[in-house]
């Protein structure tokens, strides 16, 4: 798995679990992929697949996501500290129509619309799970 340095996107980002119990996740589907597991490395991309568009809706809040679909790879940098974790998609989500307007905010700037989500796995690998969210940029 190669992570890119290509900006692709910047917004919030959630945490999610899926796959075997692991962390504080208990046992969970396998994602839209199949494949999704809490202890790896994985994401959820609002545009991967038109099903999963048709669900998250990231264009009413604004958002023109491009599609991503599954096994795509991405890195994902928190625009507070710095730390990257490169991802794999392996799910559908997250539900951005539900979360438009909402920010992240760290010295002074802010990101808006939750427009991805972590296993525990890969947002421990950035920032703290307590935080619940985190703005970040996205690369591939």
């Amino acid at each position: 798995m190669a992570c890119g340095s290509t900006s692709l996107w910047a917004g919030e980002t959630s945490w999610f679990c899926c796959g075997n119990s692991w962390g504080p996740c208990g046992s969970a589907g396998g994602g839209a992929c199949g494949n999704c597991q809490s202890s790896a490395h994985h994401g959820a991309w609002p545009n991967a697949s038109a099903n999963c568009f048709s669900i998250t809706r990231p264009d009413l809040c604004g958002e023109n996501i491009p599609r991503r679909g599954c096994g795509s790879v991405m890195n994902v940098r928190h625009q507070c500290s710095g730390a990257t974790v490169c991802i794999t998609i392996t799910d559908c989500g997250p539900r951005t129509k539900d979360w438009c307007g909402e920010a992240t905010c760290c010295n002074g700037a802010c990101r808006t619309n939750r427009v991805l989500d972590l296993t525990p796995a890969a947002f421990s690998a950035i920032g703290n799970l307590s935080s619940g969210k985190l703005p970040v940029y996205i690369y591939e």
